[in-house]
């Protein structure tokens, strides 16, 4: 076969793409090289604005087959019988750092899911672990500015980090869960994955569930200690993406059981705490693991740009017989991540291979707008209703309707008669075996000590003593042990 011709974007041949064009020889360049100037130009453009959070990321492809019968819980097609399989994009990732970050850190990790199903794609956006920091959207930004590099110093302070977290009781659950043994996962393949939100599922018949997801990783759980994670960061910063390319090239596919747990609708009001607050679990012993199927992954993408960095995926995008929930920070979500990616990516950024549906094709009277790709034809309107055919709505909601009452205004959320923001986090912390509690007392320590001002720090003992007096004793005597050296 006869080697291609490399041409400009045009099409156009190159006759050299070893020397720019001059004036004589060993003279200026000439502002006619289209060629060098396409090329520096593009070169230019080739970086988008990465992700405020979640921008160290990697991806894979693979499929979710249905091993256990649901319909009586949700009418989604790509979940109406035992065997059916759907394709799906994956994409793992680290919260708080840059995309030059390293991998092993102690740090939550993103875990999204686009389902390409028949009825349009459907993404599931969590992390690897069941709970989060905060409970309310509002506080969002606030919460990843104290996580992030500080404006001054460039760099993470554990002053900003610790200050947030002792102004913000509620995220004792998940600090204890970070600062534990799962803290930093060995690699991608080797943790669980978990929806996080409370969402509802539908069933034929209009009833609504809600449901939580559990991604139960099929190679076991396997984590690394701070000391580890520190030497591996140092010598292989791209340590997990390593693991997930090798390992699917060499034929080894990773693979999690979904599980789910299903709460009647009319349970929620009278549940012993809130069951749409993201800080909390619902303990199994009232709602106990239902299995639904399997996620493998055996394909890397040819592209990381193309298919992992440009892959946007947002909680609004749902499908028949599956909505939303009342949990607020899901509530947010619907909004943000759609928006972020419009800005990073383009309005258009759903024409993007990796984002467009695969098993049906998106109708929609959406136009124009940067790299906008499909014009529809010259028949099609860009308005509706219309006398030409065009796509219509089905009049069918995709989830039931929630019920609403009371004044509009900033409320906080109703109080159950269990709900607190300690409780659950004892309770982890008594699940703890000695040993655990030691490393996890270290890791919390070994920041917490490093805090420069003494109301801070015991604001934050107050935390972890609210949530189990030995905890709280514990992380005392250890920051006092490390503050005195």
């Amino acid at each position: 076969m006869s080697q291609r011709v490399l041409t400009t974007e045009s099409g156009a041949p190159v006759a050299d793409n070893q020397n720019s064009a001059t004036a004589g020889v060993g003279g200026p360049l000439l502002l006619q090289d289209q060629h060098l100037l396409e090329k520096l130009a593009r070169f230019n453009r080739e970086r988008i604005p990465e992700r405020v959070v979640h921008a160290r990321g990697s991806g894979a492809y693979g499929h979710f087959e249905v091993t256990d019968d649901v319909t009586g819980y949700t009418h989604a097609a790509f979940l109406g019988e035992i065997g059916k399989r759907t394709e799906v994009f994956a994409r793992f990732s680290t919260v708080a750092d840059n995309l030059g970050g390293a991998d092993a850190v102690r740090d939550p990790r993103g875990f999204a899911l686009k389902f390409y199903t028949e009825e349009g794609n459907y993404d599931l956006v969590g992390n690897n672990t069941p709970v989060f920091f905060i409970k309310d959207p509002l506080k969002f930004p606030d919460f990843i500015h104290s996580q992030k590099r500080d404006p001054f110093t460039g760099k993470q302070e554990p002053d900003n980090v610790w200050d947030f977290w002792a102004h913000a009781p509620e995220a004792t659950h998940q600090v204890t869960w970070l600062m534990g043994d799962r803290g930093v996962p060995a690699s991608y393949r080797h943790m669980n994955g978990y929806g996080s939100h409370t969402y509802q599922w539908t069933n034929a018949a209009g009833e609504g569930f809600f449901v939580k997801y559990h991604f139960k990783t099929n190679q076991g759980i396997r984590c690394l200690s701070t000391e580890q994670a520190q030497e591996l960061a140092g010598k292989d910063p791209n340590s997990h993406q390593t693991d997930l390319l090798q390992a699917i090239e060499r034929g080894v596919h990773p693979s999690w059981t979904l599980y789910v747990q299903i709460m009647p609708a009319a349970d929620a009001a009278e549940y012993r705490f809130n069951p749409f607050d993201l800080t909390k679990v619902w303990p199994h012993r009232d709602y106990p693991l239902q299995r639904v199927g399997r996620l493998v992954l055996d394909r890397n993408p040819d592209n990381v740009f193309a298919e992992v960095e440009q892959a946007a995926f947002s909680p609004n995008n749902f499908v028949p017989g599956i909505g939303p929930s009342p949990d607020k920070m899901l509530q947010g979500r619907l909004f943000a991540y759609a928006d972020a990616h419009r800005y990073r990516l383009g309005v258009n950024h759903t024409q993007l291979a990796v984002n467009a549906p695969r098993a049906t094709t998106a109708h929609n009277y959406g136009r124009d707008g940067l790299m906008a790709a499909n014009s529809q034809g010259r028949y099609a309107k860009n308005y509706e209703p219309n006398s030409y055919d065009g796509p219509a709505e089905t009049g069918r909601p995709l989830a039931s309707p929630l019920p609403v009452s009371g004044h509009t205004g900033t409320h906080a959320a109703p109080l159950h008669t269990k709900d607190d923001d300690f409780y659950q986090a004892g309770e982890l912390y008594r699940l703890m075996s000695q040993e655990e509690k030691r490393r996890l007392v270290a890791n919390i320590a070994g920041g917490l000590a490093q805090v420069s001002r003494d109301d801070v720090i015991e604001k934050n003992l107050a935390h972890f003593h609210a949530a189990d007096p030995d905890y709280g004793r514990r992380v005392r005597e250890a920051v006092e042990a490390l503050r005195e050296d």
